[in-house]
């Protein structure tokens, strides 16, 4: 097991790791649309967060010597799905012709109120 961290991600808001690998999975904690160098959500729109998220993803991803197309499942916490076409563009646009499977759920509250978090799985070499 090796821990996975990249300053251009956030840093962690509580007792975890931004991401572990274990073996040829990478397991990427939820990430939520923090700048990283300010540690604030500065977008206060469902685009400009799920750009944030994204970007925070493949920040720890390169990290771990991986991109989008590693992915092998996501999920996705709303605060809500009346959101979804926003954001599912984005996230179309990030992940292109690779589709990997999703859950995508309305949840009641997310961390420091934001208004989704994307926690993914990537297969490594």
């Amino acid at each position: 097991m090796e821990i996975i961290s990249s300053e251009q991600a956030p840093a962690a808001v509580g007792p975890y790791s931004q991401a572990i690998r274990s073996g040829h999975l990478l397991f990427c904690a939820g990430m939520l649309p923090l700048n990283p160098a300010t540690m604030k959500i500065e977008a206060v729109e469902i685009r400009g967060q799920t750009e944030q998220v994204l970007a925070n993803l493949s920040a720890l991803l390169a990290a771990a010597g991986a991109t989008f197309a590693n992915v092998v499942k996501a999920t996705v916490f709303m605060k809500d799905l009346g959101d979804f076409a926003a954001m599912n563009e984005l996230y179309a646009a990030a992940f292109g012709s690779h589709k990997p499977a999703r859950s995508t759920v309305q949840v009641a509250k997310l961390p420091l109120d934001s208004l989704v978090e994307i926690e993914v799985i990537a297969e490594l070499s």
